[in-house]
């Protein structure tokens, strides 16, 4: 693998600078179905985490900084875990788990009232006797009749037990009371200037496996099963001193494949994550080539005004077919017609090929994503522009245009000043957006051009 790539996880945050997470790390514990995710979402104080009443919504290692009082936490959320299950799934949940109780300083076992202590509560309680942590017993849904159960779970010979109800928002404020001991004093946040980068595809096309490849680590669950991600999971990645964030979304799927629920909140966290982010990465198939799915995801991106590189996945198998880099190239060519000063790599996530040049690329599409040009190379850039190529005529006039500014970045958006703006046609408007690509260097970033009359 290239480069010399240190791996760190970290929660989202909403602004461009992302806070690092700091505090003791708790880990959410707990067999399917039993609430965890709707705690970790109180706790944190925001859905981050998807939340619905069917087992295995939550499949990856899900991360968040949570403060309390004066104090603050990292909180890990966990898939359901079925210590002895030989299920594929199950099994790549199972260690996913593992490794959150590796990481843990502590750890909230969650159990449900309704219920009363299950075998498999019964199997996780040795598991994590066996890990010397610390031990949370969380007993949730004790509101109505599940606290009519609540005393079977002193069989286990554990106490204390804290009987909550996450979802009502009862008994939140004792569980935080006993954690506050090991939470660490609150300090300044220290913002970092990273590009936060989201990883976009169809589902089954290499998304996990590329994050887990930079992670160097199996953060989340990839399996061969279409729609493995349902949550966007934050990943940190530092590649020769740089620091990036990853973003991993469930995969978009087409409208009529979309199960109701907790599929539909994916989508949505999907252009959530996009909205966030600085450059998307398309990842798409190279043994099956561009389906219409991956053309809507681009179109999706393009809406969204962010800068983009698009990834052919799967090339270690790919490549195989004679001629199959040209007949990608043209189907590029066709489907993401739309995208401009279009950026592509070839890499396989799974072997590891062509790692670094997705850095390389993040890079440049960054740097034109965020680069603001001086007001003296500007106007220097329009008066050249305007003697070599003056503005076409409008009703039998010559069109003026006045001067041009930079308003914005993220992307590039540039105002132009002139007499008639409805009279300025869009291949002049396309010639000066190629200009300022070619001039400044904006690549694989859009650049919008807002004309506004001079009064």
């Amino acid at each position: 693998m290239a480069g010399d790539r240190r791996a760190e996880q970290g929660g989202g945050g909403e602004d461009k600078s992302v806070a690092e997470i700091k505090g003791p790390i708790i880990a959410v514990i707990g067999r399917p179905n039993v609430g965890k995710s709707t705690l970790f979402n109180k706790l944190v104080g925001r859905r981050k985490a998807i939340v619905q009443d069917m087992p295995g919504v939550t499949r990856d290692r899900n991360e968040a900084l949570g403060h309390y009082r004066d104090r603050q936490f990292t909180l890990i959320d966990t898939g359901g875990l079925v210590p002895e299950s030989k299920e594929e799934m199950e099994t790549q949940v199972r260690r996913q788990s593992e490794i959150a109780i590796e990481q843990a300083d502590a750890l909230l076992f969650v159990m449900s009232a309704r219920d009363g202590v299950t075998p498999i509560d019964r199997s996780i309680h040795d598991l994590l006797r066996k890990s010397g942590k610390p031990v949370y017993y969380v007993i949730n849904k004790a509101e109505g009749k599940g606290i009519q159960r609540f005393n079977e779970f002193y069989e286990l010979g554990v106490d204390p037990l804290y009987a909550i109800s996450a979802e009502h928002n009862e008994g939140l404020s004792d569980l935080l009371d006993a954690l506050y001991p090991r939470m660490a004093p609150e300090e300044e946040e220290k913002k970092i200037e990273a590009p936060k980068v989201v990883v976009l595809g169809r589902p089954n096309v290499g998304k996990s496996t590329l994050i887990n490849t930079l992670l160097r680590e199996e953060r989340l669950v990839t399996s061969d099963v279409p729609g493995t991600t349902r949550d966007t999971i934050d990943s940190w990645v530092t590649y020769h001193d740089k620091r990036y964030l990853f973003i991993d979304t469930a995969g978009i799927r087409r409208r009529g494949k979309i199960e109701h629920g907790v599929e539909q909140f994916s989508i949505a966290r999907a252009k959530e994550a996009l909205e966030r982010s600085d450059v998307a990465l398309l990842l798409i198939d190279g043994v099956e080539g561009i389906t219409e799915q991956d053309s809507k995801i681009a179109g999706l991106i393009i809406e969204k005004g962010r800068g983009s590189v698009v990834l052919i996945n799967k090339w270690d198998l790919a490549k195989k077919e004679e001629r199959a880099k040209e007949r990608l190239l043209n189907q590029i060519a066709l489907r993401f017609r739309f995208l401009t000063d279009l950026q592509y790599a070839t890499i396989s996530a799974r072997e590891g090929e062509g790692i670094g040049q997705i850095f390389q690329l993040i890079d440049t599409v960054y740097g034109g994503y965020t680069q603001r040009v001086s007001t003296g190379d500007l106007n220097r850039f329009f008066e050249k522009m305007m003697e070599s190529h003056p503005p076409p005529f409008y009703k039998g006039k010559r069109l003026k245009l006045y001067y041009i500014t930079q308003a914005g970045v993220r992307p590039p958006t540039f105002v132009l000043f002139a007499n008639a703006p409805k009279g300025v046609p869009d291949h002049y408007l396309g010639y000066i957006e190629n200009q300022l690509r070619e001039t400044f260097g904006f690549t694989g970033t859009p650049i919008r051009i807002r004309l506004r009359q001079r009064r």
